[in-house]
């Protein structure tokens, strides 16, 4: 493994250090150099499985879709950046995918099939910024790895996942996006029950000043730890509906939610929000545990550090577990419990000052 890194590091500074376009083959699979005015599409269209797609430091304006398995999608940090093509033509040929991916206003996609998800896409150490509706989003795939991306001011979505199983996203940063900084679901388009994501992991991100920080909805089996979430309207979000099965099973643990005050309005679906730390909607079987959870305050429905709700369509939260978090100076409580036909719900071992109902801390 060590070996094939530093054959790597050695090609990628050859390519630089040349300034040719070259692809070099590294343990089996090539690196194809991109720079500055030239096509990541046609890149990427080139590229076989397994390949490496290197953007050089710059800004490149252009979507781009991927569909090739096993493809990595590689910038050199936060300067390697995606924004939209200003008034740029709908491509044709072999670029028609990124053509429907730029004219649905999205920066990066990663597109499987309803019969055949798209298997160990990675892409990380790059910035998607300024995209009408997502800076990445992806559909149908398996084991997709989003890590270091920078996701900032988009319209909709920072980063966003749906259909898809064994995801992980780590140590990205959203911030500054119309809703979701990190937005994961089973369907967005369909009404239908919770899917098993097969663990998910959406781990040590940081999420601030979007609409909501991390979205789950009507998914099971996920993980939501180690981030940092702070001037959003809420931090979380956990949602399901009437459908069966019910999301849940979700673990969120270990994260710091801090002062998530933004002022958000009323959508059609969605009450306000402002002061929202964890919500639990149509939930059932989470454990949320061992979060701290500060100064989130306001005066919506969905207000306070740890609020379990009940949804929008009558759906109970059942059987979930709050333990051992650390909350204070959330307003209109550390622990809220609206959600008083929900069954099997425990808080256990949480230190915190105020509830509603009292007699939660």
């Amino acid at each position: 493994m060590k070996k094939c890194h530093i054959a790597y590091l050695a090609c990628t500074a050859a390519l630089l250090g040349t300034g040719l376009g070259a692809a070099p083959t590294v343990a089996g699979h090539t690196v194809h150099l991109v720079k500055p005015g030239e096509s990541i599409q046609k890149a990427v269209d080139a590229a076989e499985p397994g390949d490496t797609v290197l953007l050089a430091l710059g800004v490149y304006h252009e979507s781009v879709t991927l569909s090739t398995p096993g493809l990595t999608l590689r910038g050199m940090g936060r300067r390697t950046v995606l924004e939209p093509a200003a008034g740029a033509a709908k491509p044709a040929g072999a670029a028609k995918a990124a053509g429907a991916c730029a004219a649905d206003g999205n920066g990066i996609c990663v597109v499987g099939t309803k019969d055949h998800r798209v298997e160990d896409v990675t892409v990380t150490a790059l910035t998607v910024s300024g995209f009408t509706k997502n800076g990445v989003y992806a559909t149908a795939t398996d084991h997709l790895t989003v890590r270091n991306v920078t996701a900032v001011k988009n319209g909709v979505w920072g980063i966003a996942q749906e259909g898809s199983v064994r995801g992980v996203f780590r140590g990205n940063t959203a911030q500054d996006n119309g809703d979701a900084g990190l937005f994961l679901a089973n369907s967005i388009k369909e009404e239908q029950g919770a899917t098993n994501t097969n663990g998910t992991v959406v781990e040590r991100n940081r999420l601030e000043g979007n609409r909501i920080g991390v979205t789950v909805r009507r998914l099971r089996n996920l993980t939501v730890a180690h981030n940092h979430m702070t001037g959003n309207c809420a931090a979380v979000f956990v949602v399901g509906d009437e459908n069966k099965p019910k999301a849940g099973l979700v673990t969120v643990r270990e994260n710091r939610i801090v002062r998530n005050n933004k002022s958000c309005p009323k959508t059609a679906r969605l009450d306000a929000l402002q002061g929202s730390g964890i919500v639990l909607t149509g939930a059932e079987d989470s454990l949320i545990t061992r979060n701290v959870i500060e100064d989130n305050v306001g005066k919506s429905p969905l207000s306070g550090g740890i609020v379990l709700f009940k949804s929008f369509v009558g759906t109970t939260s059942d059987r979930n577990r709050i333990s051992d978090n650390e909350l204070s100076g959330n307003s209109p409580a550390d622990l809220v419990n609206t959600d008083t036909a929900g069954k099997g719900n425990v808080f256990e071992g949480n230190s915190c000052r105020a509830s509603q109902p009292a007699g939660l801390c």
